[in-house]
């Protein structure tokens, strides 16, 4: 059996030269609907490494830079690069905004007009019901969460524990580890990974396969429980149609 350290040293010689990383487009926005083939979700499941996970000693957010400003190896692209002055989270603000909302590049002033806001894909179940709550649309910047789908505290426990800061920034920065969600399904999700949480809307099979991409892209292990949860989710969403 590998021992841990052995088996985060695997995962980064497998993290680096994943050919099917490399081909599988994230697309310009993580709330949407998947964008690759449950084949090349799965196979990505396969090159991830499976370790128990590690402990929470010496976890803090700080150890996580962020927000950084909008550098290239972030991953915002196309039109959103020239906003370089500005925050990871402002630009993942007007990447997942709807409507009339504007970010002034030179000064990251964030505008919405009317109509313009956020709406959350994750959904969250009422606790009273125990049903799907509706969706909400946000027009508050103030009230939206930037939500990581790799929660920090989740890669600490599964290898950024013993990466160096500047690893654990781009982790933090990632766009496509991050996306504008309602305040209330974020919460319900913690820091859970997703042998206990997936999203319970719409959003569930594009999480999975964006939780995968970035596990695999920082070489982050997963636990049995979380693999065996990866790949249930994976058959699920091929049977409901939501992956290629």
């Amino acid at each position: 059996m590998l021992s841990f350290a052995a088996a985060l040293g695997l995962a980064v010689v497998t993290a680096c030269s994943n050919p099917v990383l490399d081909k599988v487009n994230p697309g310009p926005g993580a709330a949407g609907a998947a964008t690759a083939s449950g084949k090349e979700v799965s196979d990505l499941i396969a090159t991830l490494v499976v370790a128990q996970e590690g402990p929470m000693t010496g976890y803090t957010r700080e150890e996580f830079p962020h927000w950084d400003t909008n550098k290239p190896e972030h991953g915002f692209t196309g039109d959103l690069a020239k906003y370089s002055k500005c925050t990871s989270r402002e630009v993942m603000m007007l990447r997942d905004a709807n409507g009339k909302v504007t970010l002034d590049a030179k000064t990251c002033d964030l505008k919405v007009a009317a109509g313009g806001g956020w709406q959350d894909h994750y959904g969250f179940i009422d606790k009273a019901t125990g049903k799907l709550g509706p969706y909400k649309f946000i027009t508050d910047p103030a009230k939206v969460d930037a939500e990581h789908i790799v929660p920090l505290a989740e890669a600490w426990r599964s290898g950024a524990a013993d990466r160096d800061k500047d690893t654990r920034r781009r982790i933090a920065n990632d766009s496509m580890n991050l996306v504008a969600a309602d305040p209330s399904a974020n919460r319900s999700k913690g820091d859970q990974d997703p042998a206990n949480y997936l999203p319970p809307g719409e959003f569930r099979c594009a999480y999975v396969e964006h939780y995968v991409k970035v596990k695999v892209k920082y070489a982050l292990t997963v636990d049995t429980a979380e693999h065996t949860a990866l790949r249930t989710a994976v058959d699920d969403c091929l049977r409901r149609g939501e992956f290629k």
